[in-house]
């Protein structure tokens, strides 16, 4: 059987309420480059990096995101380093954006990668994830247990 049907994931949508928030948010606060921008048929927005789209939003939604139905459970970034991730905690502190944990913290006991969860304007929970810098310690809230299951 070929199993190399599937090489990666190409981009995720999202549905939002307000797509001009949505925009603001992604582009200002994650850092995602703006790649394209339209109205027709409806609104909607393409966003990257480096001219790759990696994330699209989509205006229809008119509820904020629930975690009682099935769907996305979080979506994830990776941030290069834990200078760049302290620097989204900060603007999301700023802006008033609610997040988890308290701040940065292990994925899990011994993990060698450090998170930042949060959540969008429509509550779509996120996560921003750096490689832990070596000699660092950072608290694992959930323990052995990977910390993005849990938010």
């Amino acid at each position: 059987m070929d199993r190399n049907s599937v090489s990666g994931l190409h981009h995720a949508g999202l549905s939002v309420t307000h797509i001009d928030r949505s925009i603001r948010f992604y582009s200002d606060i994650i850092e995602l480059d703006v790649l394209r921008v339209s109205e027709d048929p409806s609104p909607f927005a393409f966003l990257g990096k480096d001219g790759k789209v990696f994330l699209t939003l989509w205006q229809g939604s008119e509820d904020s995101y629930t975690t009682q139905t099935a769907g996305l459970h979080h979506l994830a970034f990776a941030v290069p380093d834990a200078e760049a991730l302290s620097r989204v905690e900060g603007r999301l502190r700023a802006a008033g954006h609610p997040i988890r944990f308290d701040g940065i913290v292990a994925h899990r006991e011994q993990a060698d990668s450090i998170a930042l969860f949060c959540e969008d304007p429509d509550g779509i929970r996120l996560e921003l994830t750096a490689p832990r810098p070596a000699g660092t310690e950072y608290q694992a809230p959930t323990g052995a247990v990977t910390a993005c299951g849990f938010f």
